[in-house]
């Protein structure tokens, strides 16, 4: 058998995490090195390789329901090779350090085991609390693969050079930068888009960094093989338990 198609066998990398093309990561695994990742995620394995549902502390799971930032987990442990995809999304692999990561979970693909997460809310500009579009931050030391609608845009902020971006396009950023929802709008019209401009709430980011910015403002296909929605970045909303910082849990 002859085709063009036998161009894309498996890839061979040293590194745990690896592209085997723009839209597929394949992750190595060995004993003690578990992968948490997006649930149904996984397209294809080798090696002794099993899958259990990841256990939810009562404050994730509290988080979770309070803010709708619902991202469905599975845990890969065992020895060999996963090989992750999400709705033919371009896949990148970033290295969570000191700073740490801000990312939107409907774009989140897999992450280390060890990596510590929680929700977190971007206060809006008027006051209201609760307003804001929710997020994951990621703390330790590891690496998070995140999928991008296309090729995306990082855009470095500096103390002096601060960056806005829609909130709809905006798919992660470090955790050490100061972050405001903001409407370049009258705050009576806060709640619908900018007249006829087609344009609503945006993310402005200072101080010290780095933004991540997709080439598009809509948001993948809502269900997904295992039949559960996906939650829309850029929302708005209120719920209980919010903490001073963003942070969600238990008071």
């Amino acid at each position: 058998m002859q085709s063009t198609i036998f161009n894309h066998t498996v890839t061979q990398s040293t590194e745990r995490f690896a592209p085997q093309n723009p839209r597929m990561l394949r992750v190595r695994l060995d004993d003690g090195e578990d992968l948490v990742a997006r649930a149904g995620s996984m397209v294809a394995f080798e090696g002794m390789v099993e899958f259990d549902g990841e256990y939810l502390s009562r404050h994730q799971q509290y988080a979770q329901l309070a803010t709708g930032e619902i991202l469905p987990l599975m845990r890969c442990f065992g020895r060999g090779t996963v090989y992750l995809a999400n709705l033919a999304q371009h896949v990148h692999v970033l290295e969570v350090g000191h700073d740490g990561l801000t990312v939107d979970s409907a774009y989140v693909l897999g992450f280390d085991s060890h990596l510590h997460w929680e929700v977190i809310s971007v206060e809006s500009q008027y006051g209201i609390a609760g307003v804001g579009a929710y997020n994951l931050v990621f703390s330790g030391q590891g690496k998070v693969a995140l999928t991008t609608s296309g090729a995306p845009l990082v855009m470095p902020v500096t103390p002096d050079r601060y960056v806005s971006a829609d909130a709809d396009a905006v798919v992660a950023w470090t955790t050490a930068l100061r972050v405001q929802m903001q409407a370049q709008t009258a705050a009576r019209s806060i709640w619908r888009r900018r007249g006829a401009t087609g344009e609503g709430w945006e993310l402005s980011f200072m101080g010290e960094g780095y933004a991540v910015v997709q080439p598009s403002e809509l948001l993948p296909p809502q269900h997904t093989s295992f039949g559960r929605r996906l939650p829309a970045p850029g929302r708005a909303g209120t719920g209980p338990g919010l903490h001073q910082g963003g942070a969600w849990g238990p008071r």
